[in-house]
């Protein structure tokens, strides 16, 4: 594309959802209602989990990273967005949008990462039981974690540095709550071949591989649960493993369908709307899908309530990691269920996980 009118910018404009006076107080309250909820239920989770010692295990400190990536990656955007609609403000500011830009793909990408090893942690404890202890030990679980942030942190470093090569115009209209990468890149007057390629790149590294990693892993799992000869150990097994998949097809259908999608344009309102279930909607939804149906999470807040047990944020999460690296595994914690009422769904493939002294 051949710049026209270039000059060096300083600011974008947030359009949001709509354009209509009228709309944006119940659009202000709807989105600070679902933050706050995301936020406090999020939170709960990752002081539940860090006060509590029997669910010092793998699968319990993986749902406290993911709690934690849940809470920054929707306060990148809508705090911003809630602002702007208080303000009656469309405007963010060059440094800014970039900012928001690389935070926003980093806990993007680190969602994907920790839904997969999730996934991975559920299909070593259900298809290899006999040797999850052994290979679920606390070095593995820190190592995929690191992993986790070292891929999402390259990844976002590699997306928003193509974005600062690009020339503008003077039409810096965005026509989302928030600057996404891919509407900012249709605003370039300066040739976008290398960013296209480096966002669907990234589009296949982010969503293809852990996808894959999901469906083999739940796959397998799926195997494993048809060879349980009870019929309620079945439906209660197939129940939660629907549950994790719905969120799993939620997440990821929307944010491909944003970023793959040939159709949308920078006109379009689509993407905005369609962003909002992977940023603000699955978020939010994540604690009661995997935490607040759970019973140990339960017991573990009201003990929590009772005893005035709560750590200080953020120190109860950064303390469990030191705590959870330091010990090896012990066995005198009972299995615990992953998302249904039962403490275990399926008690002969299952055997008690590690967990790790001291806290989270």
């Amino acid at each position: 594309m051949e710049p026209r009118n270039l000059t060096v910018i300083s600011e974008f404009l947030l359009l949001g959802f709509s354009e209509e006076p009228a709309f944006q107080p119940l659009i202000f309250g709807l989105f600070l209602s679902m933050y706050l909820i995301t936020v406090f239920g999020n939170l709960l989770i990752i002081l539940a989990i860090s006060s509590d010692s029997h669910l010092h295990t793998p699968m319990y400190f993986f749902l406290a990273n993911l709690s934690f990536v849940d809470i920054c990656f929707t306060s990148t955007t809508i705090p911003k967005m809630l602002w702007n609609i208080q303000t009656q403000s469309k405007v963010i500011t060059y440094e800014d949008c970039i900012t928001q830009m690389y935070f926003f793909l980093l806990f993007a990408g680190l969602d994907n990462y920790i839904l997969t090893v999730m996934a991975y942690d559920r299909f070593l404890a259900i298809c290899h039981p006999l040797h999850y202890t052994v290979i679920m030990n606390p070095r593995l679980c820190g190592l995929l974690v690191l992993v986790s942030w070292i891929m999402s942190v390259l990844h976002s470093l590699l997306q928003t540095s193509v974005v600062l090569r690009l020339s503008f115009c003077t039409d810096l209209e965005i026509p989302h709550f928030f600057c996404e990468i891919k509407q900012v890149v249709q605003l370039a007057c300066s040739d976008t071949f290398l960013n296209n390629m480096v966002m669907y790149f990234g589009a296949g590294l982010l969503g293809g591989g852990p996808l894959a990693g999901i469906l083999y892993s739940y796959s397998k799992i799926v195997s494993s649960i048809c060879g349980i000869s009870s019929t309620q150990g079945k439906y209660k097994a197939f129940s939660t493993c629907a549950s994790h998949l719905s969120v799993v097809f939620l997440f990821y259908c929307t944010s491909l369908c944003v970023y793959l999608s040939p159709t949308a344009t920078q006109s379009s309102y689509s993407g905005a709307t369609a962003s909002v279930m992977y940023t603000v909607v699955t978020p939010m939804l994540n604690p009661f899908i995997y935490s607040l149906r759970n019973r140990d999470i339960k017991r573990a807040l009201k003990k929590s309530f009772s005893r005035g047990e709560f750590t200080p944020f953020p120190f109860s999460l950064f303390s469990g990691y030191l705590h959870f690296l330091s010990y090896g595994p012990s066995s005198n914690v009972k299995a615990n269920s992953v998302e249904s009422e039962n403490v275990s769904l399926i008690p002969n493939l299952c055997p008690p996980p590690p967990t790790f002294g001291g806290h989270l």
